[in-house]
């Protein structure tokens, strides 16, 4: 996987920092760091945005923006590294911090409409939000960008059925073979709420999302109809 990802991921500078600096402790201690974009009008839906492996959340600015701009909160945060952790079974808990960025914005019921919070992921941010989401019934909604079924031993096929019936929006160019073939398998389940979007633009993850502006429309359309924006 590495090698086509690499080819779809060109260096790309992170955009300059915007939103609002928050710092949010999970159980274990551990602080994530992130950026807040509030919605004009309180409370409000919210997304927590995950980025791709070395890549720092302000790569999500373009996006919270538009969602902020939606009336949709939006918190980006990092990884907890920008490499991967030499223990691997350390990966598979590299979601948690989703886990502590939804129950910070759950915590704050005059800014953040109660049950109505989603998760945007990239890459192996994608594969970090399914799990997640399926440990995490407060997770109304997710859209997955460039997601692969086995990312460095983050497999999501299982966790994806588990998220059950829930909403899901599948995203991916169509020049990525790893996710389009992981979309197409995620996708089968024809009996729950998926939709898939496809792009021609050769790119992955939010590479892909800051080259094609009308996949950053749908996405924010997506979560403004699952998450019921008034």
């Amino acid at each position: 996987m590495g090698v086509v990802v690499a080819a779809l991921v060109t260096a790309a500078p992170p955009l300059a920092a915007a939103g609002r600096p928050v710092a949010i402790r999970a159980a274990d201690g551990r602080t994530t760091t992130g950026l807040m974009f509030d919605a004009r009008t309180r409370p409000a839906p919210a997304v927590v945005l995950v980025p791709m492996l070395g890549r720092p959340k302000e790569d999500w600015q373009m996006v919270a923006q538009q969602l902020a701009d939606a009336n949709l909160s939006a918190l980006a945060i990092d990884l907890p590294d920008t490499t991967l952790p030499a223990d691997p079974t350390e990966l598979l808990r590299w979601h948690e911090p989703i886990g502590a960025a939804v129950a910070y914005l759950a915590g704050r019921p005059a800014d953040v409409r109660p049950g109505a919070v989603g998760v945007a992921g990239a890459s192996l941010g994608a594969n970090l939000a399914v799990l997640a989401a399926a440990a995490d019934t407060a997770i109304r909604a997710i859209a997955l960008v460039s997601p692969s079924l086995d990312y460095r031993g983050v497999r999501i096929e299982l966790p994806f059925a588990q998220y059950g019936p829930r909403p899901a929006l599948l995203m991916a160019s169509v020049h990525d073979a790893f996710a389009t073939r992981s979309i197409r398998t995620l996708a089968q389940d024809a009996s729950s709420a998926r939709e898939v979007r496809w792009s021609n633009v050769p790119a992955h993850g939010t590479i892909l999302l800051a080259r094609d502006a009308e996949l950053v429309r749908a996405l924010v359309e997506w979560f403004q109809r699952t998450l019921s924006v008034n």
